[in-house]
């Protein structure tokens, strides 16, 4: 039987295999749905068998047929990306294409920087940047949606493997005009009454819940928000403090007016911010380049907000 379908095909193919929805899968990928369904229709009649049962309304299903068509499908795709390898190991050179997850609060900050560095000292690379909250990155990850994620150790599963680049300890967030604004420190308990203002993100929440709870005081949460840009804003024009472990270059906030951050007393347990990545026998080229990037600047003292 000659070949007349192509590795895209083959992508689209495992897509929607993964995801149980045309329109979840284009969505990934970032194409149109009739591109997938024609591509789809196309594998079918190229083969002449029945790869999806379509429901309606609940997506789709794959046949017993299907099934070994998609675990075929994956195993070709994955052989295929081991050639960005073979090549890469030939040139003894990083080449390929690299995605590369960050935590929401990291991502602005650090995201973009690291990606010109690393391009930089590794032209042949293609990377391309993801952000979300903790579960997400993890999600995207046993999704092998993305290689590799920049983000916290807070509830690593066993199957993610984690790396340490920087410990960062928690420190307070105020208005510029707070009495407490000019400390060198400040202790939890000199603050603990005031309203504070949460950053609210699914699993970073209980870590800082929990520095309250080990010193055994009770917050007093009075705003709440998964976007770092408006607890910037809130605290900036006097709606509250909030803690932080990630320090922005500038002492603004967005809308302008000036922000004070003073590091909590106590020797409170701080976040280790690192690269995780699934468990596995063997790493890619480009992967353990961007490894030993990171790890250089963070032993530089050059990874943004962290200082």
């Amino acid at each position: 039987m000659p070949l007349r379908f192509t590795f895209r095909q083959l992508e689209y193919l495992v897509a929607v295999g993964d995801a149980g929805t045309i329109a979840l899968a284009a969505d990934r990928l970032n194409v149109s749905s009739p591109s997938i369904s024609s591509a789809i229709s196309q594998l079918e009649a190229h083969f002449g068998i029945q790869i999806f049962v379509r429901h309606h309304a609940q997506g789709l299903s794959l046949t017993p047929g299907g099934r070994r068509l998609f675990n075929a499908a994956r195993q070709i795709l994955d052989s295929a990306a081991a050639l960005n390898d073979l090549a890469s190991d030939i040139t003894q050179r990083a080449r390929g294409p690299l995605a590369v997850g960050a935590l929401t609060t990291l991502a602005p900050l650090i995201s973009a920087s690291v990606r010109r560095s690393f391009q930089a000292e590794n032209p042949d690379a293609d990377v391309t940047l993801a952000e979300g909250n903790q579960a997400d990155l993890l999600r995207m990850l046993g999704r092998a949606e993305i290689d590799v994620a920049i983000t916290y150790d807070i509830e690593i599963p066993k199957d993610i493997l984690f790396e340490r680049l920087i410990s960062l300890s928690p420190s307070v967030m105020l208005p510029s005009d707070h009495p407490l604004a000019t400390r060198h420190e400040i202790d939890l308990s000199e603050i603990a009454a005031e309203a504070l203002v949460l950053l609210d993100m699914p699993l970073s929440r209980d870590y800082f819940l929990s520095l309250f709870h080990e010193a055994g005081l009770r917050p007093n949460i009075t705003e709440r928000t998964q976007s770092l840009s408006v607890v910037r804003s809130l605290v900036a024009n006097g709606f509250g403090y909030s803690i932080a472990n990630i320090r922005a270059q500038s002492d603004l906030a967005p809308d302008g007016e000036r922000l004070a951050i003073v590091p909590l007393a106590g020797g409170l347990r701080p976040v280790t911010m690192g690269l995780a990545t699934k468990q596995s026998v063997h790493r890619s080229r480009i992967v353990s380049a961007f490894f030993a990037h990171l790890h250089a600047r963070a032993a530089a003292g050059d990874l943004p907000g962290t200082a």
